[in-house]
């Protein structure tokens, strides 16, 4: 009698993947939203704020630094990430420091208007925020200010803002920008700037005097405050001990403020560790030493990439001509 055939091997069942964008709550419950991108990349961003509080790469090293003694409640801003600073940078004008958006809650933007198509992005996630009636007390005027963020196919992390004057009096407004961008690095006297080179800046240390940058890349002892004006549209970060460089690209930011608030100043600031100075530098393309001013209709669109690469990777060698390919 012929033998019996064995039966079919049971299909495996397909690996579920995560989604490529999740809404959660943070341990802290506020609402955000988690985007992954299938080869490993995240990146989280908090309705509260419109704020990106995590940027981790496939190895699920976290490249943004975000304080210990962070605040994830209103009415402050929370102390890392990627705080959005509008429509008031520092303290170039009358209203709280850095403006109110980065402390008011976002909404998700169910029908933006439509950016230019990029193959490469799939995980995004749009935000909106639109002034309240007491916005409208302290900043008179009506607009609307549209945030995507995106991760890009290499893990790359972009930031687009759109913002337009929705005033129905007629009258145009202006404002100052940043994305007030943290990140983590392994020691701060082991990391240098490249791209800021014989720049001018105003140094908020010297009430915002103007200096020119002399040397060659910028190197950190000391606390720095500066606002560096009419930048290329491309610097990188490079961290020695982690053998890793950010490459920052910007479209839309003439400007970059550079900020470390060394020992003295760190001690100083309530939700800030006093060693985590030396595991933080923030870089900021921002729009401050001339206004942004829109008239009534009109928009204004200003793009962060954030890219991190092994140094191995990185030439060294700044592109002025590199465009965001985003």
């Amino acid at each position: 009698m012929a033998g019996a055939s064995s039966p079919p091997p049971t299909p495996k069942s397909p690996k579920l993947q995560p989604p490529l964008l999740e809404r959660a709550k943070g341990p802290s419950g506020l609402d955000k939203i988690v985007l992954r991108d299938p080869r490993g990349f995240t990146a989280e961003v908090r309705l509260y704020g419109g704020q990106v509080t995590s940027w981790k790469n496939e190895q699920g090293d976290e490249l943004l630094f975000v304080s210990s003694k962070a605040i994830f409640k209103s009415p402050g801003a929370i102390r890392g990430g990627i705080p959005i600073c509008f429509p008031q940078f520092g303290t170039h004008g009358n209203l709280e420091k850095h403006g109110f958006a980065r402390n008011r809650l976002w909404l998700v933007d169910d029908n933006p208007p439509p950016l230019p198509v990029n193959t490469g992005i799939k995980t995004y996630a749009d935000l909106i925020l639109k002034p309240s009636e007491e916005d409208l007390k302290i900043w008179p005027h009506r607009f609307e200010f549209r945030l995507r963020v995106a991760l890009g196919p290499k893990g790359d992390l972009f930031l687009t803002s759109r913002i337009r004057n929705t005033n129905t009096d007629g009258k145009p407004f202006s404002f100052t920008f940043a994305y007030h961008t943290y990140f983590s690095v392994s020691d701060i006297s082991e990391v240098r700037i490249e791209g800021l080179e014989t720049m001018d800046y105003f140094d908020n240390l010297k009430g915002k005097e103007r200096f020119t940058e002399q040397g060659d890349a910028l190197v950190f002892e000391s606390e720095i405050d500066k606002v560096y004006l009419d930048t290329p549209p491309k610097i990188a970060i490079i961290d020695h001990e982690k053998k890793r460089t950010f490459v920052l690209r910007k479209d839309g930011l003439p400007d970059a403020a550079v900020w470390n608030p060394w020992e003295r100043r760190s001690k100083t600031i309530l939700d800030f560790g006093d060693e985590e100075y030396k595991h933080m530098l923030c870089v900021e393309p921002a729009a401050v030493e001339k206004p942004i001013t829109l008239k009534p209709g009109e928009e204004w669109k200003g793009r962060l990439e954030l890219s991190a690469v092994p140094s191995s990777y990185y030439s060294g060698q700044l592109d002025p001509d590199k465009v965001l390919h985003g």
